[in-house]
């Protein structure tokens, strides 16, 4: 998969529901939120749930991903 396809713009993770990103060597989609990332084989990626893998040797952002309505006053 290309990092220009249009469909990574309505791609979802199945169990969040949030948007996925390309990973370098695209050949997986990853969630930051749960750092799960999902295979894509032969083009297609595998959405389901139990096709994720948990991202091992990632590097990960610190500060934990801002969640929807949560802002700091």
């Amino acid at each position: 998969m290309k990092p220009d396809n249009p469909l990574l713009k309505i791609l979802a993770c199945p169990l969040d529901k949030g948007p996925l990103i390309l990973d370098e060597a695209g050949d997986a989609l990853y969630n930051p939120r749960l750092r799960r990332r999902y295979p894509i084989i032969d083009g297609i990626p595998r959405l389901l749930p139990s096709s994720g893998e948990p991202a091992v040797g990632r590097e990960h952002d610190a500060r934990p991903a801002a969640q929807p309505g949560s802002g700091s006053s």
